[in-house]
């Protein structure tokens, strides 16, 4: 079922501050299982149709649209990109980095099932936001689950991303469509850690550019300086600087420079993580959004039979029935 049959109409839901979709955001990992890589759009879980991209390839605009319009049903592969921890010795500095084909394919499949199509500049900032963040996260505590979420001035959009090691995913979305217009660019950041109160921070933000972003966030949250690269064949990367670390160095590194970075420094791999573009949302956890409704469900349905939501997270499709409420 989807948006165009008939009968169907998509829920009136009230304009999403940061701070409610960064709520939203962050799931009770003990209600969050690690499902099978099946897909997030419900109706849809067992009809899936999957294709399969070499991990060698690179999405170009063109194979971007080639993705959306034109597949070949085959079945999923379990693939995750895997990113590693790298102290660089006598720089005093940690280099993250991963290979992200798995993670943008991923992403694409799911537009793909959403029947859903960015404009190119967006696009590419939701993808580089979804791959720094996940560099970020390698570079955090593990039991750590962050949100972020990029208010900009103009275009006039929201990105949101989020994820966590130790559900080993990142997902994201995008908003173009009720935005409050702002006087500054701003970056938030939401931490939820267990049995701790959490984190949140705001960063101003000087330019459109998603790895100055992240450059600025850790001058300004981390307190510590980074550098932020994208790198040949969808590889990313950041350094952060680590105490007594040679800025000098650090300042002055160029993506050639970090691409061959294990060939001339002496490094040490500390540790690696893996994750997916997965969500894992469900209807049952859209359900609460919609509790105010309970007891006047005709101010949400109008006399349907049934309304679509979306997921904020990741903007799946939900149907709803009022006796679900």
């Amino acid at each position: 079922m989807g948006a165009g049959c008939k009968g169907f109409r998509p829920a009136r839901f009230p304009t999403f501050s940061h701070e409610d979709v960064g709520n939203f955001s962050l799931p009770d990992r003990r209600d969050t299982p690690l499902y099978p890589r099946t897909g997030n759009t419900g109706s849809s879980l067992l009809q899936r149709k999957v294709l399969f991209i070499p991990p060698q390839t690179r999405h170009t605009p063109a194979q971007q649209a080639l993705i959306l319009d034109h597949y070949k049903p085959m079945e999923a592969v379990e693939e995750f990109t895997k990113i590693e921890s790298i102290f660089v010795r006598h720089r005093n500095a940690l280099l993250v980095r991963g290979q992200f084909t798995p993670i943008f394919t991923d992403y694409y499949l799911h537009l793909m099932d959403l029947k859903l199509r960015h404009k190119e500049d967006l696009d590419q900032k939701l993808k580089d936001l979804l791959a720094l963040l996940t560099l970020h996260m390698t570079a955090r505590p593990w039991a750590e689950t962050i949100a972020w979420t990029v208010n900009l001035r103009a275009p006039r959009v929201n990105f949101f991303v989020t994820g966590g090691s130790t559900q080993e995913n990142i997902t994201g979305n995008l908003f173009t469509e009720n935005i409050k217009e702002a006087d500054r660019n701003i970056l938030y950041s939401q931490t939820i850690v267990p049995s701790s109160e959490g984190r949140k921070s705001t960063v101003e933000l000087d330019s459109n550019d998603p790895f100055e972003w992240l450059e600025t966030y850790y001058t300004q949250s981390e307190q510590r300086p980074a550098r932020a690269f994208q790198l040949k064949d969808e590889n990313y990367a950041i350094i952060a600087a680590q105490p007594d670390c040679d800025y000098e160095w650090l300042e002055s590194l160029n993506a050639e420079d970090v691409e061959k970075i294990m060939e001339t420094e002496e490094t040490k791999v500390l540790e690696t993580r893996k994750f997916r573009f997965f969500c894992g949302c469900s209807v049952e956890k859209i359900l609460p959004a919609l509790a105010a409704y309970k007891n006047n469900k005709e101010a949400l349905f109008h006399g349907d039979p049934a309304i679509e939501v979306s997921c904020p997270r990741c903007a799946a499709k939900y149907i709803v029935t009022p006796d679900m409420l």
